[in-house]
């Protein structure tokens, strides 16, 4: 990176990578973003200097826990009934229009 201090995010390569991302930004926002990427940048530099070798893998911060009803099989609706709800019925089905490149 070319900042100051080896490892410092500078100006240019904030504005290397707006280019790459083909973004505009003026003078005033280089200035603002390569503050505030560098402060992300340190911050995670901090969080991988941590020793958590004693700490377990997690996903969640937080214990999940399933809050959903059992899943208890039971008996389906009848055809009839489901079909009298379809917008349109053929041939004891539902009718659904054609699919583009098929057969007519």
């Amino acid at each position: 990176m070319s900042g100051g201090e080896p490892g410092a995010l500078g100006r240019d390569d904030v504005a290397h990578v707006a280019h790459l991302a083909r973004l505009s930004l003026t003078d005033e926002e280089l200035d603002r973003y390569t503050g505030q990427l560098a402060q992300v940048l340190a911050h995670a530099a901090d969080v991988a200097a941590l020793d958590l070798s004693g700490v377990e893998p997690t996903a969640h911060p937080l214990p999940v826990v399933n809050v959903l009803r059992p899943d208890v099989p039971r008996p389906g609706l009848e055809r009839a009934e489901v079909l009298a709800a379809a917008p349109e019925v053929e041939d004891d089905r539902f009718k659904v229009p054609r699919i583009v490149g098929e057969a007519p």
